[in-house]
């Protein structure tokens, strides 16, 4: 056939009838990863090169998005009057109103694009990180690590007061290069394609990422999973590391202690809830993380209630986590893990933890230790636990608010610890 009786052909009402069946046809035919890789944004592939990166969500995915919220399906609503059921449902249907209604994706990729954002390959894997540089000079790098459900969307708020302290309340002497990256399988890092990649293995990736950014002598910071990786990143003391800061501390006893202190069981009471009553997406995620994303893959709003409920729980709160956190800002997180389909590889780094037998205590630790606890934390630990732990615990402090997500609740709490807790290394 000759291209213009083809294209005469393509006219005429039962052709273009036949054309729409062949493509249900090949859309049904597709292989569903072909089909997870169309709906998200392609990354450009990282080499050993540091790539200046910048975020920009196709308006189909926009599109897409407010789509699948205008269609969702709710259950009937929970039989308690409280969240021990998760979510009630006037929250859920109020998130995702607003979330389909009134939240603006493109604030958010403005303000993230205002901050210097890079891609390097590691280990045969591409991390997306933030990397500001101080004005001031001497500034001490630090590298912090998020969690999850959390994201580098944390830390957004403390890059001015830690870069830039004299602006901010603070002394120039104060002041910090940071160093923000994605985990292994979050946000705009590569999604591994074999298993390993264990907060062991990541640790040295970020040892390996500091070295390339020029660093001889730095810091590391983190809290949940970031927390992990830098009890390990602290053991495994690469060269140019000095000292380390966790907001969440992993000194819990192997054999508790039979007459416990005030301080104590209000520590073993935090972990006996979390790993009760608290424990059922850590369990879901570590043993069966692939189950469940696909229907956080497929729905916004459940992909959005699994994070909103650890918002509520896990924050200094008076019931609801708009109290600690506005909407826009966990909207901000939860979308990231929409926009790159990230339910999947994200809880795969349970997976790979579970396995090797970390828990509520990491072990032992000679390099220069700093913590803060923030007193909603999941659970509590005590000085006492550290020091049995880390001989070279160099400071320890107990704040009045704040809790899981340290960084993202109270910002200003958050850097003026960094700059207290870090303050005896900078002359070191």
């Amino acid at each position: 056939m000759n291209p213009l009786s083809f294209a005469n052909e393509l006219q005429s009402p039962s052709r273009r009838m036949a054309l729409r069946g062949l493509a249900v046809a090949t859309l049904a035919g597709a292989s569903g990863e072909a089909l997870a890789q169309a709906a998200t944004p392609a990354l450009a592939s990282a080499t050993s090169e540091i790539a200046p990166f910048r975020v920009r969500v196709p308006q189909a995915s926009l599109d897409d998005l407010k789509r699948r919220l205008h269609g969702t399906r709710l259950p009937e609503r929970e039989t308690v009057t409280d969240w021990s059921q998760g979510v009630p449902l006037n929250k859920a249907d109020a998130l995702i109103a607003y979330w389909r209604d009134q939240y603006d994706w493109r604030r958010f990729e403005r303000r993230i694009n205002a901050i210097p954002q890079f891609r390097t390959k590691i280990d045969g894997l591409g991390f997306h990180f933030l990397h500001v540089r101080s004005k001031h000079p001497g500034a001490l790098p630090m590298i912090l690590t998020h969690g999850w459900p959390g994201s580098v969307v944390e830390f957004l708020d403390v890059i001015g007061p830690l870069t830039d302290p004299t602006a901010h309340g603070g002394r120039a002497e104060d002041a910090f290069d940071v160093v923000i990256p994605s985990l292994p399988g979050f946000a705009w890092s590569d999604k591994p394609r074999e298993s390993g990649w264990t907060v062991e293995r990541t640790a040295r990736a970020w040892a390996t990422l500091m070295q390339r950014l020029g660093y001889s002598r730095w810091v590391a910071q983190g809290g949940d999973w970031g927390a992990g990786l830098t009890h390990a990143l602290a053991q495994q003391r690469p060269a140019g590391l000095v000292a380390a800061h966790v907001n969440w501390q992993f000194v819990v006893p192997q054999h508790l202690p039979d007459h416990t202190t005030a301080d104590e069981q209000v520590a073993i009471d935090g972990v006996k809830r979390f790993t009760g009553d608290g424990y059922g997406y850590f369990r879901e995620q570590a043993t069966r993380p692939q189950t469940v994303a696909y229907g956080l893959a497929d729905s916004p709003a459940g992909q959005a209630n699994w994070v909103y409920e650890k918002f509520q729980a896990w924050t200094d709160n008076h019931g609801n986590p708009e109290d600690a956190l506005r909407l826009d800002q966990m909207l901000d997180d939860i979308s990231v893990y929409w926009f790159t389909n990230s339910a999947a590889s994200s809880a795969r780094f349970y997976w790979e933890n579970a396995r090797n037998g970390r828990g509520a205590n990491a072990g032992s630790i000679d390099l220069p230790m700093a913590a803060t606890v923030f007193p909603r934390e999941i659970f509590t630990t005590t000085k006492a636990w550290a020091e049995a732990l880390w001989p070279n615990l160099f400071y320890w402090n107990k704040v009045d608010r704040g809790g899981h997500f340290a960084a993202f609740e109270q910002p200003v709490i958050f850097a003026d610890e960094m700059r207290k807790a870090f303050r005896s290394i900078r002359s070191g």
